[in-house]
């Protein structure tokens, strides 16, 4: 504060400016890994649990991730998200512990095994089965430590020391003891059905291990003679269908079409190897059969009808296979097949006639099994062609797998051999064929429809003792739980109205088994609760290895003989695994922090994940839960959306678009990232680059510098000195209404899980209300009046209540930033800032009369400042404590002095309207406010006077 003039007196050494040690630069990623490390050595965590004991429980119970690769962006949103739940029910005085968790079995993990093996050219079927899973383990546990000290290094608070695991021996114990509920309740079944299978991992799939992808596939037109039918002008003609999956025709068994649908009998001309013969088309798709003839050919295809009749029609009719003569001595080939109707059958797209393989279909299957036709389980689990099977078989030089495009291109050896006995109509494969095809989202393979005998849960059995189907009660479960947001409601109710039975088993070594002996002459499986315990304590004792051929006698007992039972090999579909965690989580008693002080189980407080989750883990969760406790596991759910990058692309390291939250924190610090997740709208997708990351370091510089101004302006603060809030000036106490309106926001906020709102009216209130209203008004009685002064002491007073909010509002965000804070004012043996409560905020602090007096001063505030700014961009004056400012006096709701200093300009006085000018009065050396008591420049305002020399 010194001037150039040296005859004028220095009074910097008089002013009482800010002092703290708490810097501007944050170095947050030298920082807080030693916070970090002093909260591990306190066991934050535990003494939390301590401070809580005996309050009311929130329990959000983790969805366990895969222990498989490095944490990536998806991970530390949905983390931090958690944490945020956690930390500020805790912040409200409940006791929310968090027990972090990993899903450690199933495809994932042992894919990644196979991939080591074969790097070495090893094959993981000639390893001994207990080695491999050794490995599966090893591999799973590997990940598990590396993904948990990146979440610790996220600011996640949990019981890290004991997370849960899927392949803990008391979990894989408890999985087993939930299937065997299901079996012992009647609630499993086997039955061969089409499910999705993966030909490269040989195993079915669950649909929410699928994804979507555009391909081209090979779409043909084939020619079914027909040997027989009511309408005789039918007989020797062909039925055309069409299809996008050339492979099922070496199965089809039957030929489908839609009883109300018209179809005409055509016969073909102008084409030498078409003249005469004739085709069953649906009329409204005449046209497309005719275009798909007509590439090609020289000559166009003319197609005149004979007849024409209703599908109906058609019942009774028979055509032969078109490989029928190419396989005489083959039974299946050479047997008739049927027409049946389909209420799918459709004149969307084809010929209106739909070839059946009910070993590949859905509606195949269950329009044959109706009449009596049963699959034939031609495809091995690697998409080949059986040995025995007629028509390119395994061993053949032409066979091949029916994921492979050159088997199924129109040059290939399907299409060929059709071709070759005229059964061909057209086949092709270009940009115009492109549609949408399930494949698996870990090898990203195509997948396929496969019968194969598998384990069910059934979705519409009433089992016995109970009223409703599994569906019923599900659907029922839904309906009573809240869903956040509310369109997750509908996502997962449609998904549970329409999906089929739940498929449980998986053809894989790693995981679960399912531990069930079948009777070889009934096909039923035991149910006998001794043999069932027996089962589950070796699970207890051993793991899964527990579940072998060795021990089969043991598990039956005196009362059975293994050598009549089959002991299933089959392991539990993974997200049965996941979706029993809350029984070995929530129920085992293994957490103490968990345990209710009435020893009650209820559901817990919420579930939370990506909105993928509705057809995954929330749903197994819940159809496990609903199926042996007849409620859902959770009492609320929230799902976020998807993390895109800065161009809302989807993220994939082929476009080098990714963004490594590990990067993030080593460059800026995980308080950033934080921010960053608490900032965006995540219920829905939402973006993340470097330009928004650099406008979130703003952000949080700006609560950073709030924060330091606070702790420098409190730096000698003691409670002598404190003022009561109703003998405060009306100027904090307006401040303080703010500050109850912002609490009671916040608490709405955080009730809502609405941490976006949270974060940005933290943010808003520290920039727009604090730094920019109320600090600025107030900084000259800070620096310059006298520490006793009533208005000083004031200030200081609500300043430090203020900060006693703030900083407990903004611990759940930023963590590490929050501590330091704590810390720079308390000292480092203080306790922690998350030990502390929510701030008490008292009612009487509401005050909307002022709040509207002083809505109306803020805004002329504004109105003041703008009319400023031209004679500062202009450099008529350097500030605004130059301005002398003219308004009409009879619209000031304070008294021009007052309102001056809140302007901070140099004096008010009547006027017809807001007009400024430069002042002429002098400045004032030591508050550097031109006044009109300032005889000269650098000389003393009375104030000052009387602090210097009073």
């Amino acid at each position: 504060m010194s001037d150039t003039n040296n005859n004028i007196p220095d009074y910097k050494d008089t002013v009482f400016l800010p002092k703290t040690d708490f810097p501007m630069k944050a170095g947050l990623p030298q920082k807080e890994p030693k916070i970090l490390a002093k909260w591990q050595e306190q066991d934050l965590y535990g003494k939390l649990r301590e401070a809580r004991k005996g309050a009311e429980k929130f329990i959000l119970h983790d969805g366990p991730p895969y222990a498989n690769g490095d944490m990536h962006i998806g991970h530390a949103l949905n983390h931090i998200l958690k944490d945020m739940v956690v930390r500020t029910q805790s912040l409200l005085g409940k006791d929310a512990p968090y027990i972090p968790g990993w899903d450690c079995h199933g495809l994932p993990i042992e894919w990644k095994v196979e991939e080591q093996y074969r790097k070495k050219k090893l094959n993981k079927d000639e390893v001994p089965v207990k080695e491999f899973r050794a490995e599966c383990r090893a591999y799973a546990q590997q990940w598990v430590n590396v993904q948990r000290e990146q979440l610790k290094r996220l600011g996640i608070n949990g019981n890290w020391d004991k997370p849960y695991l899927t392949m803990d021996f008391d979990s894989e114990a408890t999985i087993v003891t939930e299937l065997l509920k299901f079996a012992e309740s009647g609630q499993l079944y086997r039955g061969a059905k089409p499910v999705m299978w993966s030909p490269v991992e040989k195993t079915a799939l669950a649909e929410a291990e699928v994804e979507y992808e555009n391909i081209t596939s090979t779409q043909i037109d084939v020619a079914f003679e027909i040997t027989d039918s009511p309408i005789k002008e039918l007989i020797g003609a062909y039925a055309v269908i069409w299809t996008t999956t050339p492979w099922t025709i070496p199965v089809n068994q039957a030929l489908a079409y839609g009883p109300d649908v018209e179809y005409g009998l055509y016969e073909a001309a102008n084409v030498d190897a078409l003249a005469g013969k004739k085709f069953i088309i649906a009329r409204a798709l005449l046209s497309q059969f005719n275009d798909r003839l007509n590439i090609g050919n020289d000559a166009e295809v003319t197609l005149t009808e004979i007849i024409n009749f209703k599908g109906s029609d058609l019942a009774g009719t028979v055509a032969k296979h078109p490989m029928a003569d190419s396989f005489p001595d083959s039974d299946f080939f050479t047997k008739a097949r049927p027409f049946l109707p389909g209420d799918f059958v459709t004149t969307d797209a084809g010929t209106g006639l739909v070839h059946m393989a009910p070993d590949h279909g859905e509606d195949d299957f269950d329009l044959c099994k109706a009449h009596g036709i049963n699959p034939v389980f031609a495809v091995d689990a690697d998409g080949v062609y059986r040995e025995d099977w007629p028509w390119l078989p395994r061993g053949d030089e032409r066979a091949g797998s029916v994921i492979n495009n050159k088997f199924t291109a129109p040059d290939g050896p399907i299409c060929s051999d059709l071709r070759d006995v005229g059964a061909l109509l057209s086949a092709r494969n270009d940009s115009s064929t492109s549609h949408s095809y399930p494949h698996s989202w870990r090898s990203k393979a195509k997948v396929i429809y496969r019968c194969t005998p598998q384990w069910f849960v059934p979705m519409d059995r009433v089992a016995a003792g109970k009223d409703k189907s599994l569906r019923e009660t599900a659907l029922q479960a839904i309906a009573d739980t809240r869903w956040i947001p509310e369109k997750g409601r509908n996502r997962i109710n449609s998904m549970v109205e329409g999906r089929p039975d739940w498929v449980l088993s998986r053809q894989r070594a790693w995981g679960v088994p399912i531990t069930l002996f079948v009777d070889r002459k009934t096909g039923e499986y035991l149910v006998d609760k001794d043999v069932n315990a027996r089962i589950i304590a070796a699970m207890r004792e051993q793991g899964v290895d527990a579940w072998c051929d060795e021990r089969a006698q043991e598990f039956l007992g005196d009362a059975y003989d293994a050598a009549n039972y089959e002991r299933i090999v089959d392991i539990l579909d993974v997200w049965f695994d996941s979706g029993c965690t809350h029984a070995f989580v929530l129920e085992s008693g293994k957490w103490p922090e968990l345990v209710r002080e009435d020893k009650s189980i209820p559901p817990a407080n919420l579930y939370l994940e990506g909105s993928d989750q509705h057809r995954g883990w929330f749903q197994s969760s819940l159809l496990q839960s609903c199926g042996t406790r007849g409620r859902a596991p959770y009492q609320a759910v929230l799902t976020h959306g998807f993390t895109m990058d800065q161009k809302g692309m989807k993220m994939s390291k082929s476009l080098g678009n990714t963004i490594s939250p590990l990067k993030i924190m080593d460059q800026t610090g995980a308080d950033i990232i934080r921010l960053w997740a608490l900032s965006v709208d995540f219920t829905e997708d939402h973006r993340i680059g470097d330009e928004i990351l650099r406008g979130v370091g703003d952000t949080y510089r700006k609560l950073r510098n709030s924060f330091r101004y606070m702790l420098g302006g409190l730096s000698d603060f003691e409670e002598s000195e404190r003022v009561n809030v109703a003998d405060m000036p009306e100027l904090e106490r307006y401040v303080l209404h703010l500050l109850a309106e912002l609490d009671d926001k916040l608490r709405r906020a955080v009730n809502d899980y609405d941490f976006n709102t949270y974060t940005r009216l933290l943010s808003d209130f520290a920039n727009e209300d604090l730094s920019a209203f109320f600090f600025d008004i107030r900084k000259d009685c800070l620096y310059c009046d006298a520490p006793s002064d009533p208005k000083r002491r004031a200030y200081r007073s609500a300043m430090d209540i203020i900060f006693h909010a703030m900083v407990r509002y903004a611990a759940p965000v930023l963590v590490f930033t929050a501590e330091e804070i704590w810390q720079s004012r308390f000292g480092e043996n203080a306790d922690s800032v998350h030990l502390q409560i929510w701030p008490e905020i008292s009612n009487n602090w509401h005050d909307m009369a002022l709040f509207d007096k002083w809505s109306e001063i803020r805004a002329l505030r504004e109105a003041v400042n703008e009319a400023i700014e031209p004679l500062r961009r202009d450099k008529i004056i350097r500030s605004s404590l130059q301005a002398d400012v003219k308004l009409p006096l009879k619209d000031l709701k304070i008294d021009p002095v007052h309102f001056a200093e809140i302007s901070i300009v140099a004096e008010v006085t009547d006027g017809h309207e807001i007009s400024v000018s430069k002042t002429d009065s002098h400045k004032c050396g030591r508050c550097w406010r031109h006044l009109p008591d300032v005889a000269e420049d650098g000389a003393l305002c009375g104030r000052c006077e009387d602090v210097i020399h009073g």
